[in-house]
């Protein structure tokens, strides 16, 4: 499902974006709008359709999620005119980059227990191997059939991944049995488990909104810098190729660290591997703003594939242990919400700082401030459960 997810990620949507911008003759500006108002319409839909794998059988959810994926597909490699961009990109956007990363990590980190920072680690290769292969696959396809017929393919690679999940599911009534059991058991057991707290109960907390910008800063940052990734390459004078063949390096290192993470995770909590995980976004971004020669592209997919390697991993842990796994779905399905909202506003931003004449390497600088302050408050709405946990280890 993690892999499946990268029909609708930005990073993949982004190689279409110049052969789109140039059919339907849009504007950076123009395009990000496009792209903006087809994921805040997924993120107001996410919330609702999201908490719906709390309620629904996953195998039955998962034929919804995959049916929708490829309908999109379809849709976007069909569209002729300019305004139905609009529907194609929700269509993506909520059941790719938003119900089928939804549906995997929320059974990862709800089914798995005291495993969950290894399953989610393992489980997020899916978004490595995508990111590794697809772009440059993407990219020569385009060049020889292309983007319509690209996208025709990639719907059909959606179709015949089908049956493979649901092969994997064939065990599930068994296992969901088991967790209800153990769920009613644990929260029985006030001292050594979370009690599962719902959606509502957690927005009246003030230690949510403390992590929220930190939680939101990588999917505001990421969408926006792989949805201008060609803008960068052509901004600092890079083969579009070059940017775009070294993917593989962030999804390498994406790999490693999440696999890294998920064992450390395991052991110490997630509220304890996250506090400085914004770090080498901050270091990213000074990169971008200073670098000139390509050889930079390197270091920079290294830094970002380590954010992300901790991300994948240790945020949708640190849901299961601060709300209990009971409403998951429910939170995770808001939490992304406000993600995809983030990522809704990261290539617009991009787009529009471009086209007023502001420079690539200004946007970096601000983005890097942002990370900055948002690791502040992450370490304030941790503080406390940090402490409380190194006090059970002791």
């Amino acid at each position: 499902m993690c892999f499946t997810s990268s029909a609708g990620q930005t990073y993949f949507i982004g190689i279409f974006g110049p052969e789109i911008r140039s059919e339907f003759e849009l504007s950076h500006t123009e395009w990000g709008l496009f792209y903006m108002t087809g994921t805040l319409l997924s993120a107001l839909v996410l919330p609702f359709s999201g908490q719906l794998v709390d309620r629904i059988n996953l195998r039955t959810f998962v034929c919804f999620v995959m049916g929708g994926l490829f309908i999109a597909c379809l849709m976007i490699s069909n569209v002729t005119n300019v305004w139905f961009l609009v529907p194609a990109i929700f269509l993506l956007r909520q059941f790719g980059q938003g119900l089928t990363s939804h549906v995997s990590i929320t059974s990862m980190a709800r089914y798995m227990g005291t495993h969950r920072g290894k399953a989610i680690a393992f489980s997020s290769m899916g978004y490595s191997i995508g990111e590794a292969t697809l772009p440059v696959l993407a990219v020569m396809l385009i060049m020889t059939i292309g983007w319509r017929t690209t996208y025709l393919l990639t719907a059909v690679g959606v179709l015949a991944l089908a049956p493979l999940i649901l092969l994997c599911l064939k065990d599930h009534p068994k296992r969901h049995e088991t967790f209800l059991q153990k769920t009613r058991e644990n929260d029985l057991k006030n001292g050594s488990a979370i009690i599962s707290k719902t959606r509502s109960q957690i927005l009246k907390e003030k230690r949510f909104y403390l992590l929220l910008p930190a939680v939101l800063a990588p999917s505001f940052i990421g969408t926006a810098l792989f949805f201008h990734h060609l803008t960068l390459a052509e901004t600092k004078g890079w083969s579009a190729s070059w940017v775009t063949g070294s993917y593989w390096i962030y999804a390498l290192m994406t790999v490693v660290t999440s696999l890294f993470a998920g064992p450390i995770i395991d052991r110490y909590s997630a509220a304890r591997v996250i506090p400085y995980y914004l770090v080498p976004i901050v270091l990213a971004m000074l990169l971008l703003w200073t670098a000139e020669h390509p050889v930079w592209v390197v270091p920079y997919m290294i830094l970002i594939g380590l954010n992300t390697g901790i991300y994948f991993t240790a945020i949708s842990a640190l849901w299961a242990e601060l709300y209990g796994p009971t409403h998951l779905g429910s939170i995770k399905s808001m939490v992304g919400a406000f993600g995809v909202f983030a990522s809704a506003l990261g290539p617009v931003s991009i787009g529009a700082l471009l086209d007023f004449g502001y420079s690539y390497e200004s946007a970096c600088l601000g983005m890097a401030l942002l990370c900055i302050i948002s690791t502040v408050f992450l370490h304030r709405g941790l503080k406390q459960y940090a402490t409380m946990q190194l006090k059970k280890l002791q």
